[in-house]
């Protein structure tokens, strides 16, 4: 990925440098980072999950770690100005898209970190919280746990997971999140929970799309190896082939984000498309 120099940044779409307090969440002792991504990686709300209470985001008042990225050329001087890059290009195709788009944040964090949804570790992986429309991760995840999974990393590939944690508020937007919450915890191949995290997949693809049109954009540039790097994110944070790593054999039934072929498609869905309005899954009779 190739980053528009001259290109002006917004840090204040970031979330503030935001700390836990500590604590950590009741997962079960000796949980390994690939089950409990299996569990929640690129969830909506974790706190119907973890029984978290209710709280406001606990951040450090008055401080923003992205205060000095002001310019595309700042990533150079400091590589962690990209996630600045990533979330205002996100927002700015999001803002021309979407009809009374609300702006929200990239909130990272270092540990743990509390949230209108619950408290949250960073071995929750990313997540989106609809009760404060907040967007969560540690860098750590992709600095440890992509690689774990198998993935190829780079730039694209966080891109895409932050992209993802985006439609996630595209769809609690649009109030098509809710519907699936109301339905209660499902799982299954064609089951309402996958067809929301696939929906998630093509939107990012969309957005993908989108930064590789315009040159003069914030990011000026996406190759196809970048393509193929969020391609393979996609496919390593599949149910199945977290399944078949984490316990060496795959069940569909307990799948709640969709398998590898499904998460690759409908994000490539996305992309060739160049249009949210291919990215309703629950129109679709077959996943993939």
């Amino acid at each position: 990925m190739q980053y528009n120099p001259g290109a002006q940044l917004d840090p204040s779409q970031m979330g503030g440098g935001g700390r836990g307090r500590g604590g950590s969440i009741a997962v079960g002792g000796g949980a390994s980072i690939i089950l409990v991504i299996l569990a929640l990686l690129f969830g909506f709300d974790p706190g119907a999950i973890l029984g978290g209470g209710v709280a406001a985001p606990q951040q450090d008042a008055g401080t923003n770690q992205y205060a000095h990225c002001q310019t595309g050329a700042d990533i150079e001087k400091d590589p962690e100005c990209r996630f600045v890059a990533y979330t205002n290009s996100i927002q700015e195709y999001w803002q021309q898209a979407l009809p009374g788009y609300q702006q929200t944040k990239t909130n990272i964090f270092s540990g743990s970190v509390s949230t209108a949804c619950g408290q949250a570790t960073s071995d929750v992986g990313p997540f989106y919280c609809p009760a404060d429309q907040g967007i969560y991760f540690d860098t750590a995840f992709f600095q440890q746990m992509l690689p774990q999974l198998g993935a190829d990393g780079g730039d694209a590939a966080e891109a895409y997971v932050i992209a993802h944690e985006y439609g996630h508020h595209i769809s609690n937007l649009t109030g098509i999140m809710e519907q699936v919450q109301r339905q209660g915890q499902t799982a299954g191949p064609n089951s309402p929970a996958v067809r929301l995290e696939l929906q998630a997949d093509c939107y990012a693809g969309v957005w993908l799309r989108y930064a590789a049109g315009d040159a003069d954009n914030i990011i000026s540039e996406v190759t196809q190896d970048d393509l193929d790097r969020a391609v393979n994110a996609a496919e390593v944070v599949g149910d199945d082939h977290i399944q078949r790593m984490q316990a060496g054999r795959i069940n569909p039934d307990q799948w709640t984000h969709g398998s590898s072929q499904m998460r690759k498609e409908w994000l490539s869905k996305g992309f060739n498309s160049g249009d949210p309005n291919q990215c309703n899954t629950f129109a679709a009779g077959s996943l993939a």
